[in-house]
């Protein structure tokens, strides 16, 4: 059994287990949380698609970590201008682990 399931303007393919990240959310570690915005399920051969999603569906995943990813350097330069711009960033994002996919309805 797996589920397509979008959060943060992205779309995940998840199975009861996974653990993946996502951008980040507002829970705290250890904390159980509903994702409902669930696009299609697999379960066999059985397929549930939504048009755009399945009402009732949702997917529980636990919070395992929040931290943020490795520095990225953005860098800036026009040629013959003497301007150069160096920054850096650093995204948040939460660590997930899926504990069971359900369908309503």
């Amino acid at each position: 059994m797996f589920a397509i399931l979008k959060t943060g303007g992205k779309q995940y393919k998840v199975a009861p287990g996974d653990r993946f990240q996502v951008e980040k959310l507002d829970a705290e570690v250890g904390a159980s949380v509903l994702l409902d915005d669930v696009l299609m399920v697999v379960d066999g051969a059985h397929v549930t698609t939504g048009t755009p999603r399945i009402v009732g569906a949702s997917v529980k995943v636990t919070v395992l970590e929040q931290t943020r990813t490795g520095k990225l350097i953005v860098f800036k330069k026009k040629r013959r201008q003497n301007y150069r711009r160096k920054k850096h960033h650093r995204q948040l994002f939460t660590v997930l682990r899926v504990e069971g996919i359900t369908v309503g309805g």
